[in-house]
Order: structure tokens, then C-alpha cells, then sequence
């Protein structure tokens, strides 16, 4: 079969499509033909060397497709279901074994390419504003890249949770993007200071919450956001790996909670896993959020989706359609 395959950390060149062997299908794992795969930034941060995986590896943490086969002792999914997962790498292939316990059933209402672009990011979104800080009506919160494909989620999410929103973006292409999907106020970060742009937006007070997946660029302004006692959320290094930092400090800047989460730990048991792709997989397949592909690749050109997302060339959800 094909494949994506990294045989050393580095650029977008050590992505290297080649034929591998298909893996075994031991018991608890289904093999899943590939209809869709979702390209994320955490793909980036596996092939960099950011987070670390034995090479050679083949990226990829999220993708929809049908069940082939299923290995002893699965009872989860059966062949021809169709399917999608996320936090299980390997996705970048025409075919992927994956632990049938990661594997959710697709409605009939939502089509591949609409599981594949939602199962990571959207999950992130349902466990950001839910769980680390769920919002509330009487809340207000920062949310940074509010255009790309985690951001214009998570301010849906936001909103359908009677939240204010305020968010960040590039340029007026991706505030016009923000603001349709329910940003109550953008602000265009090159050109103003978001920080003094939010205090000014709550006259003063600073927001409850800000979701910040930029990382090293974005950090310190974003404390400075932050009402007494407000939370700060860093989940993604799209900048850069936020450096260490003085607990001091987030005392000086009011009491503030810091938490860096991620989506395996909000996907720890089948249960929490069926909530919350539930809840994301019913609202795409109902219209009460909406999802923006930005472009599809062919497997083959999955160099060039890295260089885009990297280059936040993109607003919204980069694919690769198998």
C-alpha cells in the first residue's frame, strides 16, 4: 500500500511517499481503509522532532474510513462500518490498523471528509469549552487563530455555549471568516495589540478565559488578557513551544490558573471518546456548526499541506483525500 513515511525528523521533505507492507492485525485493532485524513499541526510537531516517535513512522492522527477487518476479540465496530478516530498516528496511508476502542461510528447524515476535518480539532474544541474552562453565558473569552480549523470550532462551540467571544486573526480575510462563524469581536493581531484590544473590549476587566493554540508568540500578552483569577489555556506550539515561566507570575498578574491539556487525556475511556465525538458528529451532521475545508491534497502531495498549515497559509481545515 501507500504511504507517508518519515525515516528522520526535519522538513516538509522528510515526508517521503513510498509503498510499505501492511501492519499485523492483532487482536483488539481493526484495519481501516482510508477514505479521508485530517492534517493537523502535531503532525508538524512528529515530524520536527517536537514530540517525539521511533522512526520510521507514518504521520497522521486522525482519518475516516471503512472497517476491512477486525482482529480477536473486537466488539466495537465490525467490517464495513464506516468509521473515524483521532490520537492514533498513522492516518497518512491508504490503509491504517488502529485500536478498534479509538474508533467511532459515522453517521449517515455526515460524509468522510467532514469526520475526517472534525475528530481531533473538534474534540479539542468540545474538551477546551467544556471541560478545562466550560463556558458559560455570563463568561468572555479570548480565543487566538480564530479563522483556522481548531479556533473557528471552538468559537462555534463557544457561542452554542451563549459565551462572548472575542478572537484573533491575520488579515480581513480570516476576520471575515471568524465573524461568520459567530465571533462577536475580531481583532487583526498584526496590526493591533490584542492585549490592549481586549482590555479596551471589556472595558478594563479582562476576559475569564483565553484559548491560546499559537504558543511562544502569543503567551505573555495573552496573561495580560486575563481577569484576576482567569484561566489561562495554552494547548498547541503553532509559534513555538511556550518557554518555561515563574510560577511568581502568575501571581503578580492576578491569581491566575494556568493549564496546558491535552486530547488524550480528555479521550482517556470509551465513554468520555463517545460524548464528545457524539456531540461534534451531531452538530456537523445537524448544521449547528459548520466546518470549512480550506483544500484537499492527494496523499502524494502531503509536503506541500505542512508547508501551508505551517506557513498559516490556510483558513480552515487542510486534508488529504486517499
Amino acid at each position: 500500500m501507500k504511504a507517508i513515511v518519515v525515516h528522520e525528523c526535519g522538513g516538509p521533505e522528510k515526508l517521503r511517499y513510498e509503498n510499505v507492507d501492511f501492519s499485523t492485525l492483532g487482536p483488539g485493532s481493526a484495519l481501516v481503509k482510508i477514505d479521508t485524513s485530517g492534517v493537523n499541526f502535531i503532525d508538524i510537531y512528529f515530524r520536527t522532532g517536537l514530540y517525539k516517535a521511533p522512526t520510521p513512522f507514518t504521520p497522521g492522527m486522525e482519518g475516516a474510513g471503512v472497517v476491512e477487518a477486525v482482529g480477536p476479540g473486537v466488539t466495537e465496530v465490525q467490517a464495513g462500518d464506516r468509521v473515524a478516530y483521532a490520537m492514533a498516528r498513522g492516518s497518512y496511508a491508504e490503509y491504517a490498523t488502529v485500536p478498534a476502542a479509538a474508533l467511532v461510528k459515522i453517521p449517515d447524515n455526515v460524509p468522510f471528509h467532514l469526520a475526517a476535518a472534525v475528530m481531533l480539532q473538534g474534540m479539542t474544541a468540545h474538551y477546551l469549552s467544556h471541560s478545562t474552562f466550560p463556558l458559560e453565558k455570563q463568561h468572555t473569552a479570548l480565543i487566538h487563530a480564530g479563522a483556522g480549523g481548531t479556533g473557528s470550532l471552538l468559537v462555534q462551540m463557544a457561542k452554542l455555549r451563549g459565551a462572548r467571544v472575542i478572537t484573533t486573526v491575520g488579515n480581513e480575510e480570516k476576520a471575515a471568516r471568524a465573524r461568520a462563524v459567530g465571533a462577536d469581536d475580531v481583532i487583526l493581531y498584526q496590526s493591533q495589540d490584542f492585549e490592549a484590544e481586549t482590555r479596551n473590549l471589556t472595558g478594563g476587566k479582562g476576559v475569564d478565559v483565553v484559548y491560546d493554540s499559537v504558543g511562544e508568540a502569543t503567551f505573555h500578552k495573552s496573561l495580560g488578557c486575563l481577569k484576576p483569577r482567569g484561566m489561562m489555556v495554552t494547548f498547541g506550539n503553532a509559534s513555538g513551544a511556550v518557554p518555561a515561566i515563574e510560577p511568581l507570575l502568575l501571581s503578580t498578574k492576578g491569581s491566575l490558573f494556568l493549564t496546558r491539556p491535552t486530547l488524550a487525556t480528555h479521550c482517556a475511556t470509551r465513554e468520555e471518546l463517545l460524548w464528545r465525538a457524539g456531540d461534534v458528529l451531531r452538530w456537523v451532521g445537524s448544521g449547528a456548526i459548520s466546518v470549512h475545508i480550506h483544500k484537499s491534497y492527494p496523499l502524494a502531495e502531503a509536503a506541500q499541506a505542512h508547508i501551508d498549515l505551517a506557513g498559516r497559509l490556510s483558513t480552515g481545515k487542510l486534508l488529504l483525500k486517499l
